[in-house]
């Protein structure tokens, strides 16, 4: 990455969202509209989305399609966060997307300036004017916070099917704190005359929700719950939909909590005519680092990217299904904007031993006293970085024990960071 762009970023946080379109759309007029130049299925959602994303993916590129993938936040590399044909954006390409929108105005400001674009609306004009000049033919865009005004949802787009995965309770702040408004935020994605695809929902009022803005927003609902049906067996998934009906399918991403992505995801695909060979091949191909990630063996060494108390409770009920005969020794860090208490609730009774620590990226990091005085019940030790919690977690399980980092994704990131994880 550009010295220059590496230095905008730094001067910035990575959190500050600054929702609100007219910034973004601005820039992306100036840039030409790159967002018109290609399909894009946009993918919306608190929990599932990015593995949803994977999948659909995965899918079109099985297709033979070139596609464009972007995604937040990254784990080590902010290339990550922009791939095209399955590799993180190239140096040369970011640099070239980053010069274009330098030069196409006054839209990168010291970062006091209200008129700047934030973090997540540079990334976002970097992928749009990317995605274009590399002539994907097909990108996956997941949104970063909530939907309605959220940098993703620029008008212009050429929306082939907005897509709304499990809705919980996150972000309080900026999008509320009860389901169905939570739903309303993320299903403002809709376009009229578009397909929008709502998955299977825990919270009726969130379905409800979802279902009666499509009709009111003259969108193509399709309803995942009602239109299909998915069922496992030992010899694999099998996917009942209105054309498809598809045995033995296996997926790429670990974990029960999967199934509803995947089943999701194959409503999209079936819609859009993807072959059902393509689906089933994507499915199966699909990675998706920092979730059920198994960095070692000896001892077992797991990172998963779970921070809000629905994806807790997928880890937990994943954990017991894959390791059963493992408790592990946890490692937990927390952002302080999260519904932290909630998510080790969920997660203590898995663990053998809990080493907290803070998150070294972030300022938003939950002071490692904090989750210490919450993990009652279990022996728990405070460590300064995550390193020297790892170390020590690792040395508490032994060559045949179990370790589990998790709490937060940008801790998942320093972790994998400390392995030598890279995404190319």
């Amino acid at each position: 990455m550009s010295s220059d762009l590496e230095a905008f970023l730094a001067r910035r946080p990575e959190s500050g969202m600054h929702l609100g379109l007219e910034r973004i759309e601005a820039a992306l007029d100036a840039l030409g509209r790159p967002q018109a130049a290609f399909p894009t299925v946009h993918v919306a959602g608190t929990n599932g989305k990015g593995s949803t994303c994977a999948f659909l993916a995965s899918a079109f590129a099985a297709e033979g399609k070139r596609v464009g993938l972007y995604t937040s936040p990254h784990l080590v590399s902010f290339r990550e966060r922009i791939r095209i044909g399955g590799k993180p954006i190239a140096e040369d390409q970011l640099e070239a997307s980053w010069r274009r929108l330098r030069d196409a105005g006054d839209f990168v400001r010291d970062p006091e300036d209200p008129r700047s674009l934030s973090y997540f609306e540079v990334a976002t004009a970097l992928a749009f004017d990317a995605f274009a000049h590399a002539g994907v033919e097909v990108a996956v865009m997941e949104v970063g916070l909530g939907g309605r005004l959220d940098a993703t949802n620029v008008r212009g787009k050429d929306l082939r099917a907005a897509v709304v995965t499990r809705i919980g309770v996150d972000h309080v702040d900026q999008l509320g704190s009860d389901p169905a408004t939570i739903a309303r935020e993320k299903g403002a994605i809709a376009r009229p005359h578009r397909p929008l695809v709502v998955g299977a929902q825990r919270e009726a009022a969130a379905r409800a929700a979802l279902l009666a803005q499509g009709r009111e927003l003259g969108a193509e609902v399709i309803d995942v719950e009602a239109a299909t049906r998915v069922a496992r067996a030992a010899e694999g998934l099998s996917y009942r939909g209105p054309r498809w009906a598809l045995d033995g399918l296996a997926l790429g991403l670990a974990g029960a909590h999967q199934v509803e992505n995947a089943r999701t995801a194959l409503a999209v695909l079936e819609h859009l005519g993807v072959s059902p060979e393509a689906a089933r091949a994507g499915l199966s191909a699909a990675r998706w680092p920092g979730r059920l990630h198994v960095l070692a063996e000896r001892p077992l060494v797991v990172a998963d990217g779970a921070h809000n108390p629905d994806g807790a409770r997928a880890l937990a009920e994943a954990w017991r299904e894959l390791w059963p005969t493992h408790r592990p020794h946890l490692v937990f860090a927390a952002m302080v904007d999260k519904a932290w208490a909630q998510v080790l609730e969920s997660l203590l009774p898995l663990a053998e031993t809990v080493h907290v620590c803070p998150v070294r990226s972030s300022r938003r990091t939950v002071e490692p006293e904090r989750l210490a005085a919450a993990a009652s019940g279990r022996p728990t030790y405070v460590h300064p970085t995550a390193r020297a919690a790892l170390d020590a977690a690792s040395r508490s399980a032994g060559r045949e024990g179990a370790v589990l980092v998790t709490g937060s994704l940008y801790l998942v990131g320093e972790v994998l960071a400390l392995v030598g994880w890279t995404a190319d």
